[in-house]
């Protein structure tokens, strides 16, 4: 199978993600195309508008115990626990090797404590990234990510802890476990955030009723794939009503078709995430049927589809 690329047209599908620019609207979901190196054989990650890296810590951790992968109806269960190398090894293998690709990478952060979250964007400042996604929305580990991303203070603290850290692009993720998901953007636009992406996974379980056991050795996971997209959807529209900045949205996209769905509920730009494990050509594939719609509606500009839902 040869690495695909999106097919030529005259469509213009360059956008804008808080000044990180992309040459069209699709990127990676954080954790499902790791840095891209698994990937490349499938596909050419420099055509996708940005690789976004599997979350990276500053040391590394082990991750969760195993089972902690689990097939769900319309979706997947996972509970890795943010399993990483650390920033060292991303510096000296990942991230040369998307340079010489040509990629746009966007840099995946995750932390345990507010302190670490800084000291990632630091330890990467001399590197060759275009953006940073700040990652305070994991359901899957059990310090820092859920508590810092369902409280306002904390969403305030850490987003203009790594505001100051750094002049790139600053995206910030956001996690669907909340009340209201609106308060949460309005709270990391205000400090400082560049764009926000969502949704993250939203918090499930499966049980073995044979063995009267959970299927994952944690417990709860996070449940992702296209039985999210409805829940995504509704909260990238009201957050496109109630922020500024541009929205990258996430949870579900399989075709190009979903792209649009988001794109018009006011997303800028989308990431394909557990359609990568089902077909590695996913990411191309979304690009096409962008193109194909576009193409089909007499859309010049895929930016004019943004925030374009009638209702």
């Amino acid at each position: 199978m040869a690495a695909k690329t999106p097919r030529e047209t005259s469509v213009n599908l360059v956008v804008n993600l808080g000044g990180l620019a992309m040459k069209n609207p699709v990127t990676t979901a954080s954790g499902t195309f790791a840095a891209g190196m698994e990937y490349s054989d499938f596909v050419d990650v420099s055509a996708l508008g940005a690789v976004t890296t599997k979350g990276v810590s500053l040391n590394g951790w082990e991750g969760n115990a195993s089972p902690r992968i689990a097939e769900v109806p319309s979706g997947m269960l996972n509970s890795i626990g943010l399993q990483n190398p650390g920033v060292a090894h991303l510096k000296s293998e990942e991230l040369p090797w998307l340079r010489e690709q040509g990629a746009t990478t966007i840099l995946n952060v995750s932390g345990h404590s507010f302190d670490e979250y800084v000291q990632v964007i630091e330890a990467l400042e001399d590197a060759p990234v275009d953006a940073y996604e700040v990652n305070i929305s994991c359901p899957n580990v059990d310090a820092g990510g859920m508590t810092l991303g369902t409280h306002i203070p904390s969403v305030e603290k850490v987003v203009s802890l790594c505001r100051e850290a750094t002049s790139r692009p600053l995206i910030v993720k956001l996690t669907p476990n909340v009340t209201d998901i609106t308060e949460i953007a309005r709270a990391a636009e205000a400090s400082g955030a560049d764009a926000i992406s969502l949704i993250n996974t939203l918090l499930g379980m499966a049980i073995d009723v044979k063995r009267r056991r959970p299927v994952l050795a944690r417990v709860v996971g996070g449940f992702s794939g296209p039985a999210v997209k409805p829940v995504a959807l509704r909260m990238v529209w009201q957050c496109s009503k109630a922020v500024s900045v541009p929205i990258l949205g996430m949870g579900g996209v399989t075709t190009g078709t979903d792209a649009v769905e988001f794109m018009l509920a006011g997303a800028t730009a989308v990431a394909v995430g557990t359609a990568n494990f089902m077909n590695p050509q996913a990411t191309v594939d979304v690009i096409d049927g962008i193109i194909d719609y576009c193409e089909e509606q007499g859309v010049n500009d895929v930016n004019d589809l943004i925030g374009a839902l009638e209702c």
